[in-house]
């Protein structure tokens, strides 16, 4: 894939660039994943049916993008969903799709548009990595979820990942801000386009008090 969209959005750095890349490719985000054998939204689906009972709701899926991410759970019968994204386009993907109570515009990070402690289960998948969402983007999804809920996520892996997002995930475990519940092999996200990119698939579970 000579004219790799994926890896050119790695090297986007700041909101603005990054909404600017997202919205041109809106419309064919999907398709050009999905040739490139994207795995992410499978593995995060089993996950979350897996560990997140079917009536837990509300559900935010921060990053949503175009919806990629949540259709399976729509499918399976989870919701209400809510979906968060910095990019316009890629909202309008998803409304069409008919799959979320609500969407907001905005972008990951310690602060997000939406209220503390209102989540049930918060999805994040393919989105906190560098120069696209930052570390303590983690701390965002931590305050939006209710005590207790699980928190679905993905990181980098491979040698591209920066330290800081293993360290930001250590350092909320060690202050107890939240439980490991259970992580995946480290998986090629990607084969066919992206060789060298791999993520884990993460589970975690806010403290209660």
């Amino acid at each position: 894939m000579t004219d790799n969209k994926v890896l050119k959005s790695y090297e986007k750095s700041g909101p603005d660039a990054q909404q600017a890349t997202y919205d041109k490719w809106a419309e064919s985000y999907e398709q050009d994943l999905c040739a490139m054998g994207y795995r992410l939204p499978a593995i995060a689906a089993g996950a979350f049916a897996r560990f997140v009972p079917l009536d837990t709701g509300p559900i935010l899926d921060a990053g949503c993008g175009g919806g990629i991410q949540a259709e399976a759970l729509s499918l399976l019968g989870y919701g209400p969903l809510i979906g968060l994204d910095l990019s316009p386009g890629m909202l309008d993907v998803a409304r069409r799709k008919d799959i979320y109570a609500d969407l907001h515009q905005g972008a990951l990070g310690p602060q997000l548009q939406i209220p503390d402690d209102s989540m049930g289960a918060v999805l994040c998948i393919g989105t906190i990595t560098p120069n696209h969402a930052p570390p303590d983007s983690l701390d965002g999804l931590l305050r939006a979820a209710k005590p207790g809920a699980p928190i679905v996520f993905s990181l980098r892996d491979d040698p591209a990942q920066e330290p800081a997002y293993p360290e930001r995930v250590a350092a909320l475990t060690a202050a107890k801000a939240w439980t490991e519940i259970w992580s995946s092999p480290s998986l090629h996200s990607m084969p066919y386009g992206a060789e060298d990119v791999t993520h884990r698939v993460h589970v975690y579970r806010k403290a209660a008090p």
